[in-house]
C-alpha cells in the first residue's frame, strides 16, 4: 500500500490532555486537520487520576485560548478566571467538552505504539524527508492499525511513568516486592477505602516537590481528623532542610503554590511529619511483621512504616519513538535546545525562557515533544507554557515561520532561589552562593522546625493541594 500524499494528511496529536487539546484546537485555528489519539477511555484521562488533587494555576491561567475560541460557539463559558480547578473540575468543565468539539478527530482507547517514516527506518536517509510518517497503534479490543501523517505533535505526558524511590534513579532493592505497600502518586484521601489505608499508620513521602507538600499537608489533616488518630507521617529527603526546601510561600506568584509549602512546613512543625534528610533510599525491606523498612545509601536504616508513597518525579516514555531521530539532552531527556533553558542543575528560579517550534524540534523534521514530555525528566511545568508552545509548533506546521517565531511567554517566580541542582547535597551551600548569585530574592536561610509563625492562616487559606502539571 503506497502513502497518500504528505499535505493530505492529518497531524497526529499523541494525548487527549490539556496540551494535546490545545495543539488541536491551534491546528484547525491553522486549517490544518489533527487527529488526537488517545490511550484512554476518555479526554484528560491521566489528569481525572489525580481528579481530587487541586491545581495550583487559577482558571484563567489554564484554559488555553485558542480552545476558549473553539468552544465559544458552543456556549461554553469559562469558569471564574481566579479560583482553582481540581483535576476533576479541569477535565470535566473544560477538557471534555473542548474533546467533545472536536469530535471523531479525537479517538479513545488508541494506544501509540511505534511512529517512524513511511518505509523507513531510522537507519534508511533515503528520500526520507519526503515519506510521511507511519503511526502504529493498537486499539482496547487488541485490534491493531496503521495511521498515516503530515507531522506528529507527542503530547502523551510523563504520567504513567513514575520514578522510583531509588535514589540512583532505579528501582530500590525490594521496591518492586514491596508494591502492594507503595503508591506513586498522592493518595486520594476522601475515597473511604484509601482513607482507611493511611488512617492511623506511619507513612513514608519520598519527594521534594508540590506532590509530596500534598501528601503531607493531606496526612496531617487525617492525623488531625476523628477517624485520623495516630496517623504519622515520615517526609524523606535527599537534600537537607533550608529556607527553599518549602518553595516561596507568601513571595511566590503562584499564590496557592506558595501556600502549599507552608501546608506542608506546618506538617512537620506541628509534629504530624517527621522530615529525615540526606537520605537516598537503596533497599526496602519487610520487617518480621510485614512492615516495611527504608535502607540508605550510607547504611542508614529507618524505623518501620506502613505505607510508602513515592513522589520523586516522572520520566518521558520513549519507547515508541525508537524508530525516529529525536535530539534529545543525554541528562533530561529533553529536546537538546530546550534542556539548557530548563535544567535544574543550571535554573534556580521558577521562570523558564519563552521557547517555540524551534527548540522543541529534532533531527527528525515534522516531529514535536511538547507539553509536560518536552520536560523530559525537569521539573515544574506549567500548563500556559505547553499552550504556548503547540501555539507555535502549529503555527510552524502551517508554514507561518513569523508566528511561530513570535513566542512570548510570562511565568510566575517562585520567589526564591532554590537551585534543585543541589538536590542531592544535604549540606550543600546557599543555593545563590552555587550558581554565582542570586535571581529572585535573598538567598535561602536554614529554617527552624519549631512552632510555626503565620503558617496556619495561610494553609488554610490555600486550596486542597497542587500540581506539578498545572
Amino acid at each position: 500500500m503506497n502513502a497518500p500524499a504528505t499535505t493530505e494528511l492529518p497531524v497526529v496529536v499523541i494525548g487527549a490532555g490539556p496540551a494535546g487539546l490545545a495543539a488541536a484546537a491551534h491546528l484547525l485555528d491553522q486549517g490544518i486537520e489533527p487527529l488526537v489519539l488517545e490511550a484512554g477511555q476518555t479526554a484528560g484521562a491521566a489528569v481525572r487520576e489525580w481528579a481530587h488533587v487541586r491545581l495550583f494555576s487559577t482558571w484563567g491561567e489554564v484554559v488555553d485560548p485558542a480552545a476558549e475560541k473553539l468552544l465559544a460557539p458552543t456556549g461554553w463559558t469559562r469558569p471564574d478566571p481566579a479560583t482553582y480547578p481540581s483535576g476533576g473540575d479541569w477535565a470535566d468543565l473544560y477538557l471534555q467538552p473542548l474533546a467533545d468539539v472536536l469530535g471523531d478527530r479525537a479517538r479513545y482507547g488508541a494506544r501509540v505504539t511505534g511512529v517512524s517514516r513511511s518505509g523507513r527506518d531510522r537507519i534508511v536517509d533515503a528520500d526520507r524527508e519526503q515519506q510521511p510518517f507511519v503511526v502504529h497503534l493498537t486499539h482496547a479490543d487488541g485490534r491493531d492499525e496503521r495511521i498515516f501523517a503530515r507531522a506528529v505533535i507527542d503530547a502523551s505526558g510523563t504520567w504513567t511513568t513514575p520514578s522510583p524511590a531509588g535514589g540512583n534513579g532505579l528501582p530500590a532493592l525490594g521496591e518492586k516486592a514491596a508494591a502492594d505497600r507503595i503508591t506513586y502518586r498522592v493518595p486520594d484521601l476522601k475515597n473511604p477505602a484509601v482513607r482507611a489505608r493511611y488512617a492511623g499508620t506511619r507513612t513514608a513521602v519520598i519527594g521534594s516537590g508540590a506532590s509530596a507538600f500534598t501528601a503531607l499537608a493531606y496526612l496531617a489533616d487525617l492525623a488531625k481528623s476523628d477517624d485520623g488518630a495516630g496517623t504519622k507521617g515520615v517526609w524523606i529527603l535527599r537534600r537537607g532542610i533550608s529556607g527553599s526546601t518549602f518553595g516561596g510561600g507568601e513571595a511566590d506568584q503562584l499564590p496557592a503554590r506558595g501556600a502549599l509549602g507552608l501546608a506542608a512546613k506546618a506538617a512537620v512543625d506541628e509534629g504530624h511529619a517527621d522530615a529525615v534528610t540526606g537520605f537516598r533510599t537503596e533497599a526496602i525491606e519487610h520487617d518480621a511483621d510485614g512492615r516495611l523498612v527504608l535502607v540508605g545509601e550510607d547504611g542508614r536504616r529507618l524505623d518501620p512504616v506502613d505505607e510508602v508513597i513515592v513522589l520523586t518525579g516522572f520520566r518521558p516514555d520513549l519507547s515508541f519513538l525508537d524508530e525516529l531521530r529525536l535530539g534529545l539532552d543525554e541528562r533530561l531527556q529533553a529536546p537538546v535546545a530546550l534542556a539548557p533553558l530548563i535544567d535544574p542543575n543550571q535554573h534556580s528560579c521558577g521562570t523558564v525562557y519563552p521557547h517555540g517550534h524551534r527548540e522543541l524540534s529534532h533531527p527528525e523534521q515534522g516531529v514535536y515533544l511538547v507539553g509536560m514530555k518536552s520536560y523530559g525528566r525537569a521539573p515544574t511545568f506549567l500548563a500556559m507554557t505547553g499552550y504556548e508552545q503547540v501555539r507555535s509548533v502549529a503555527a510552524a506546521i502551517a508554514g507561518d515561520l513569523e508566528a511561530a517565531d513570535k513566542v512570548e511567554l510570562t511565568l510566575p517566580e517562585t520567589g526564591v532561589c532554590g537551585g534543585a541542582g543541589l538536590f542531592d547535597a544535604p549540606d550543600a551551600p546557599d543555593a545563590a552562593q552555587a550558581d554565582g548569585g542570586g535571581c529572585c530574592a535573598p538567598a535561602p536561610q536554614l529554617v527552624q522546625l519549631g512552632a510555626p509563625t503565620a503558617v496556619g492562616a495561610a494553609a488554610e487559606q490555600a486550596p486542597a493541594g497542587g500540581c506539578c502539571g498545572s
